[in-house]
């Protein structure tokens, strides 16, 4: 610092008052403005107001490719949803609720569950198919599809269940197939790298 100051003709406690003075310069590129992100963001998570910054980017995502834009960063998603309060909490708590007499469903839904004594009883089977729904089990021995039936009911409990009208059996009866195809061809899915299963299963029947 001194050699310097003495090449430029100053005092070395001016050179440092100099530079101290001097503005930083930004690294990498000006971010861009949140406002219409923002929009979007609140736009998505109006409709699905369960959806956390992964789902909402995978949406995100999708739109901005279908209309041949370039989609946003995943962590800008994630800082913006931040510092607009828009991030989900990290306990969403379980969905248990009453619905009263139940009728019957609009369409037959099939209905997945494990081997145990209580779905395999005929009294069971029997009330559902009254209902509306085809029971149907996992291979014996199958931890994985046991799995799978269950995180398929945590979702629909926390995604849709949780924060959709629901007064009376009938209601949530009429609800449910719209629910399932939302599920199948909309909702992303974090084992299918945030695609619905619609999407994934078309990814790869073109590969």
């Amino acid at each position: 610092m001194t050699t310097v100051a003495e090449v430029i003709g100053v005092s070395r406690s001016n050179l440092m008052e100099r530079m101290r003075a001097r503005p930083k310069k930004r690294i990498g590129r000006r971010p861009l403005p949140d406002g219409k992100l923002v929009a979007e963001i609140k736009a998505i998570i109006a409709e699905l107001p369960t959806y956390g910054y992964r789902r909402v980017h995978a949406i995100l995502k999708r739109q901005a490719l279908a209309a041949g834009l370039k989609p946003p960063n995943h962590k800008r998603v994630y800082r913006v949803m931040k510092v607009h309060s828009l991030l989900l909490d990290r306990h969403a708590g379980g969905v248990e609720r009453r619905f009263g007499p139940v009728n019957r469903l609009p369409v037959t839904i099939e209905w997945l569950s494990d081997n145990g004594s209580c779905y395999l009883a005929g009294e069971t089977r029997s009330f559902a198919r009254d209902i509306g729904l085809e029971p149907r089990t996992t291979p014996i021995e199958s931890p994985q599809s046991n799995g799978m039936a269950e995180a398929f009911v945590r979702t629909i409990k926390r995604d849709y269940v949780r924060v959709s009208p629901c007064p009376d059996a009938d209601t949530v009866m009429h609800q449910l197939s719209a629910w399932i195809t939302q599920y199948n061809e909309v909702h992303p899915h974090k084992a299918l790298g945030y695609r619905s299963p619609r999407e994934f299963i078309a990814a790869h029947g073109n590969s």
